[in-house]
């Protein structure tokens, strides 16, 4: 759809010289727009983000919220065409019908976002609910650490939204060996999240035992549940990781590191090779 990105004039002010230099460029900044989720008519989410991977990102939130176990579940996604007034289908509504005889826990209780980029699944389940969820305990691949230092600079360098706009957040994929195998980006990490474990359910590659979640932000404690949920069994974080975070993480048997640098990291659960 090609809006990823738009192309606006801004100020560029320099306060290194003397006055301060001031001129006008063009500049690149991310999109952001709202996403409308339906399923049999009922709103059921609505959150801030990049559009692209709107399905990867529907699967994956769906699933994330308990209201689908695996991709067969949704029969049918579709854009709702007559999103404006005059008929004009902004790609910003997702209608969606599950498979006859699917029926989705707790879809009468599942709440709305408030609509910003940083609240997919803000409110939804206690750590206790999540433990639930969780069919046994996380077993981790063997990982050294210096493969869990490279990988948020391999992530980075393959970030082309964020090189362009720098405003978007990079949730990766990579398995075992330390190879980078999925990236997706969005104006909100929760969203980049479902993006990718959405492409790992549409391509029945969950659980995801062997691959590690290595996230662009901090590690909250919804992106732990994110990951436990796929059976993602390590997740990396270039920023720190929060307390019910690591409360989750450590229940559920999982890695997880924060700070993550070229030459050092924070390891707050599980355990790596040096």
């Amino acid at each position: 759809m090609g809006r990823l990105s738009r192309n606006i004039a801004v100020s560029k002010i320099s306060l290194v010289d003397d006055p301060p230099h001031h001129e006008r460029r063009a500049d690149s900044i991310a999109v952001e727009e709202p996403l409308e989720v339906r399923i049999g008519g009922q709103v059921v989410a609505s959150t801030m983000r990049t559009p692209g991977h709107d399905i990867e990102w529907l699967h994956g939130y769906l699933f994330s919220e308990g209201l689908i176990r695996s991709a067969s579940d949704v029969a049918e996604a579709r854009y709702c065409a007559g999103a404006t007034a005059d008929g004009v289908n902004t790609y910003n509504v997702l209608e969606v019908d599950l498979r006859p005889g699917v029926r989705a826990p707790g879809l009468e209780h599942i709440r709305l976002s408030p609509g910003t980029s940083a609240c997919g699944v803000c409110g939804s389940s206690s750590m206790d609910a999540v433990l639930r969820r969780v069919p046994t305990k996380l077993s981790p691949p063997r990982l050294r650490a210096e493969q869990i230092a490279a990988m948020p600079q391999m992530l980075r360098k393959q970030q082309k939204l964020f090189r362009r706009t720098g405003g978007v957040h990079a949730a990766g994929i990579f398995n075992a060996q330390g190879e980078l195998e999925l990236l997706r980006e969005d104006v909100g990490r929760h969203n980049a999240a479902d993006k990718a474990i959405g492409a790992l359910l549409l391509d029945d590659a969950l659980p995801a035992n062997d691959k590690v979640l290595v996230m662009s932000s901090r590690a909250s404690f919804e992106l732990v549940q994110k990951a436990a949920l796929a059976g993602i069994p390590a997740l990396v974080a270039v920023s720190a990781a929060t307390s019910l975070a690591v409360d989750l993480a450590r229940a559920t048997g999982m890695v997880l590191a924060g700070f993550v640098r070229d030459d050092r990291l924070n390891l707050y659960a599980g355990e790596l090779e040096y």
